[in-house]
């Protein structure tokens, strides 16, 4: 058994190569310019670079036609983005990230207070997705959950509960999320449940994550990391979110996805606009299209986002692989950010001390 530790990146998603430069549909490269080439109004989207071609076809083209505007694109992971907005090198406009890491750019004083009068469509998503990191900054534009996710032909019992990971069916065999992962914060939250606190309580967590630690395979830091070692029955399962459950399953038709007693998480990816920008109002009424029906309903179909829209309504196979309706998304547990990033280098440290030796 062999364990790994890797530095930051973002979980919700596999890792990406950073771009050099941002291109829209035509391949224009960012210059610094509010306008394109053609005289046209341009947006720089700074975003990660999954589901390229769905976005382009179904979020970017159809606004550029609408608004007369030509969308760049800039893309990276959480991380990397988020730092060349802190740094000031890029000129984007509009940044997606994770409500994690989205709140270090409040903190940082990185992001414009938003006129929510100009984004109508607030009103029909869910409440958690309105104003997760504050009324004056973006909402989250899709919510899914982490839960535990596992292979029954290696685990012989049904998993219902957290602590379950801390069972003998789960000896040697688990995958764990990283401390410097969307997700790892979530599971220092989770090891402190599972020690018996209704309130978060640090040193018991640690406690029990150090217990854990010589059941984990990897501390993964990569979503693919996870999947090709469910893939290959390297685990039995572990912590992962439910977009990714499909992978899984394609690998391992059985595999199993579990929303745990003790309540799964929330985890948000949020959209703001980048201090600075000179396209605000632009900027917001993207904001509103991201936020609409058709764009949200397209999403989920497609199995990209899961919808915030209260107004899409979805049956069969349609809500496999997502996290929806109001009943599942309002059972959520959702972690305070702030108190996370306040918190989370003393954490980090402690996980390297405490639990990865």
């Amino acid at each position: 058994m062999k364990k790994w530790f890797k530095g930051f990146m973002a979980v919700t998603l596999a890792s990406l190569v950073l771009a050099g430069c941002g291109s829209n549909a035509a391949g224009t490269q960012t210059d610094g310019k509010s306008s394109s080439a053609d005289g046209k109004k341009k947006l720089v989207i700074s975003t990660w670079g999954f589901s390229e071609d769905f976005f382009k076809k179904e979020v970017y083209e159809p606004f550029e036609k609408e608004h007369n505007v030509d969308i760049v694109v800039e893309i990276g992971n959480n991380a990397e983005r988020l730092n060349k907005i802190s740094q000031g090198s890029t000129d984007v406009d509009l940044i997606y990230l994770s409500d994690y890491y989205a709140q270090q750019g409040i903190q940082q004083g990185l992001f414009e207070k938003l006129d929510r009068s100009k984004i109508p469509n607030l009103n029909q998503i869910y409440d958690i997705a309105k104003a997760p990191l504050g009324e004056e900054y973006g909402p989250a534009y899709t919510v899914g959950r982490l839960g535990i996710a596992y292979n029954p032909a290696m685990v012989k019992k049904n998993v219902t509960s957290w602590a379950d990971l801390w069972g003998r069916e789960f000896k040697g065999n688990v995958a764990l999320p990283n401390i410097t992962a969307t997700a790892g914060p979530m599971i220092v939250d989770v090891a402190s449940k599972v020690a018996g606190n209704k309130e978060f309580n640090e040193d018991q967590a640690f406690g029990k994550l150090k217990e854990l630690s010589p059941n984990i395979v990897k501390f993964y830091s990569k979503t693919s990391e996870f999947v090709n070692m469910f893939s290959q029955q390297e685990i039995a399962g572990g912590p992962i979110m439910e977009m990714y459950f499909k992978d899984l399953q394609a690998a391992v038709p059985g595999a199993k996805f579990v929303s745990p007693s003790e309540g799964a998480y929330a985890v948000m990816n949020t959209i703001n606009v980048v201090k600075g920008s000179d396209q605000k109002e632009l900027a917001e009424e993207f904001i509103n299209w991201q936020l609409s029906k058709e764009v949200q309903e397209k999403s989920a179909k497609a199995k990209v986002d899961s919808p915030v829209n209260t107004q899409v309504v979805l049956s069969g196979a349609d809500t496999e692989g997502i996290t929806y309706s109001k009943d599942v998304v309002n059972k959520l547990t959702k972690l305070d950010m702030k108190f996370v990033n306040d918190h989370i280098k003393a954490w980090t440290d402690r996980w390297n001390r405490e639990v990865t030796q």
